[in-house]
């Protein structure tokens, strides 16, 4: 526990005192983000906060996950998690001063995720149940794990469009799993997730409306590492029986921690693809924006959503003894239902104005 509690305070105050410096840097280079038709803000802002992120994130874990402790050889594989993140932390950094292209940035996530896959062995070995299917093939492991781990990565990517979502959510995504690989005894995990914690807490007391900084694709993107890196670590150490800890229907769990940025990713795609537009052109089809159209507040929006994802967390364990399948399927109908509700709200609302 101490560990834990160390790590988040440390990466907290790395964080929280590097931010002030890279919003002064950033605004005297003129590296902000300027107001646009997409745009949620009317002020041009900095977009490097995730560079304090990563300062306070990258320092804490390395600090304080013990990687020469004998009896933990395991954490030797920490060494791999540090590469990826740099590799991100170098795509997002450049993208957010000089905006790359989609294929570049793929090709860059790609690279960080082969790392994590085939050197650091985060991959999944069964679909648990899911349509019948249990133990897979090693090429069908990397396969599945390499696409599950570019899809919450840009997820996060892809929420991040007001003040404060991703970084709440990747808060509540890293306490809840944190929460159980500290009961489970992962310390290494527990101690990823807590840094992480402190890190996006610190920023976002910069983030909160008016915001003086925004996290970027480098805050967004490591949040997405991070959530994947812990989705499929806390669905492989489920394989182990535990008798106090396993959790039937793992995969439907870490559904219901991730499923505000997975249900809005996939609906956002959906109405792209019927459209006949690219997957990757930005619209202003999130959930966050039919919020925002609605009335709510920057701040409003993401407390709602917020608490939208914990409830959907507390569902998801409570269903647990459905079955994986079952409960994705329900998990999802209702995100689509409470969606299809919002979207009904926001079309009244503006033919009550046009009338």
């Amino acid at each position: 526990m101490y560990d834990i509690i160390s790590s988040f305070i440390t990466a907290f105050i790395i964080s929280f005192f590097a931010i002030p410096s890279i919003i002064k840097i950033a605004i005297e280079k003129n590296l902000c983000d300027e107001p646009g038709e997409r745009r949620s803000h009317t002020q041009a802002t900095p977009s490097l906060g995730g560079i304090g992120i990563f300062a306070g994130l990258i320092f804490s874990i390395t600090f304080w996950i013990p990687f020469d402790t004998c009896d933990n050889p395991e954490y030797k594989y920490i060494k791999y998690i540090l590469c990826a993140y740099i590799i991100i932390f170098l795509i997002g950094a450049k993208d957010d001063i000089i905006p790359l292209s989609p294929s570049k940035k793929f090709v860059g996530q790609l690279l960080a995720v082969i790392i994590l896959v085939y050197h650091a062995k985060i991959q999944l070995s069964s679909l648990y149940g899911i349509l019948g299917f249990h133990d897979i093939p090693e090429w069908l492991s990397i396969v599945l794990s390499v696409f599950i781990f570019i899809v919450i990565i840009n997820a996060f990517n892809l929420i991040d469009g007001i003040n404060g979502l991703a970084a709440t959510i990747g808060i509540i995504t890293c306490a809840a799993f944190g929460y159980w690989f500290y009961i489970y005894g992962r310390l290494d995990l527990a101690v990823l997730s807590s840094a992480t914690i402190g890190a996006l807490m610190a920023f976002l007391y910069y983030n909160i409306t008016p915001a003086k900084i925004f996290m970027g694709d480098t805050g967004s993107l490591l949040i997405g590492l991070t959530a994947s890196i812990l989705a499929i670590s806390f669905i492989e150490n489920n394989k182990n029986w535990h008798e106090h800890w396993h959790i039937v229907s793992v995969p439907a769990v870490a559904v219901g921690v991730l499923i505000v940025p997975l249900f809005d990713t996939l609906r956002v795609f959906i109405l792209r693809a019927m459209r006949k537009k690219s997957p990757f052109n930005a619209d202003r089809q999130h959930v966050h924006h039919l919020l925002l159209d609605l009335g709510f507040t920057h701040i409003q929006s993401t407390v709602i959503l917020g608490l939208t994802n914990i409830c959907f967390i507390i569902l998801a364990y409570l269903l647990k003894n459905l079955g994986s399948m079952v409960v994705i399927v329900l998990l999802f109908s209702l995100a689509a239902g409470l969606t299809g509700m919002l979207f009904y709200l926001v079309c009244r609302k503006k033919k009550a104005m046009g009338a």
